[in-house]
């Protein structure tokens, strides 16, 4: 396939899923349950983290999670006091148990008590001169896992390229932030970060079409993967390349549910 009917093609599937149908069934439907700015982070944020199996039981976890704050999760994050937490005691998502829930409890609140944002948590890493969304990764990882109670077990629901993760949910995470179109899937709420800055959350999903239509050569599905299809997708839409997460992402589940993606090589 050709660059021009490349761009062409992920054009019209970029229409074709990036609108509001596609929110409904996906964990992006979870902070859009919510308004204000910290409700948003918070709810976006964990959604995220615990974004691994199918989007329908990841949805219902994460509302059964901020069930349990009251439906009001910034208020709950800054205000609730140690006996609160024990009301968690019963709910995991696969791994994630509730020695991991205290954690973030513990690292949210006393990030909120200092912070009105969750962007700063990223930003404060990028350099001006040279903006990497790696270092905002690597700087966040760093900065999350920096108090004394951190669990060792409660590292790996928090992704960060140093290992050579794809950092899939944080990426995921910060295009539902940070990109704004007038589709109104992703929210467009943090302004620091440029949407140029952004790269592409990289799963089983987006690999798979990726691959087929040659926009990923590197075997493996790691940070160095998701530089090489950014890269390809930044040349096609330099101002907003994680764009192209719609129509990778979007293509992927519809051959999975058995239907035909016409124009795939």
């Amino acid at each position: 396939m050709n660059s021009a009917k490349l761009q062409s093609y992920l054009q019209a599937n970029i229409v074709r899923y990036n609108n509001s149908a596609f929110i409904e069934g996906d964990p992006i439907s979870v902070p859009h349950r919510f308004d204000g700015l910290q409700d948003r982070e918070i709810t976006g944020f964990w959604t995220a983290m615990l974004a691994w199996g199918q989007r329908k039981t990841i949805i219902n976890k994460a509302i059964e999670l901020f069930e349990l704050m009251d439906n009001a999760p910034y208020d709950f994050i800054v205000n609730h006091e140690e006996k609160d937490r024990l009301r968690f005691a019963e709910f995991k998502h696969r791994t994630f148990q509730y020695t991991d829930t205290l954690y973030f409890l513990e690292f949210l609140q006393q990030y909120y008590r200092r912070h009105d944002s969750l962007e700063e948590a990223f930003v404060r890493h990028i350099r001006r001169e040279a903006p990497q969304i790696k270092d905002a990764l690597t700087g966040f990882h760093t900065s999350f896992f920096s108090l004394e109670s951190a669990p060792q077990r409660t590292r790996k629901h928090v992704a960060t390229p140093v290992r050579g993760s794809t950092c899939k949910r944080l990426n995921m995470f910060l295009r539902w932030m940070v990109r704004s179109d007038s589709a109104g899937v992703d929210f467009g709420m943090w302004k620091k970060i440029h949407p140029a800055w952004l790269m592409i959350p990289l799963d089983v999903h987006v690999e798979r079409t990726a691959r087929q239509l040659g926009m990923l050569t590197v075997k493996s599905r790691n940070w160095s993967a998701v530089e090489e299809i950014t890269r390809f997708c930044r040349e096609i839409f330099p101002l907003d390349p994680a764009v192209c997460d719609y129509a990778l992402f979007g293509l992927s589940i519809q051959k999975n549910l058995g239907q035909p993606c016409e124009g795939l090589p």
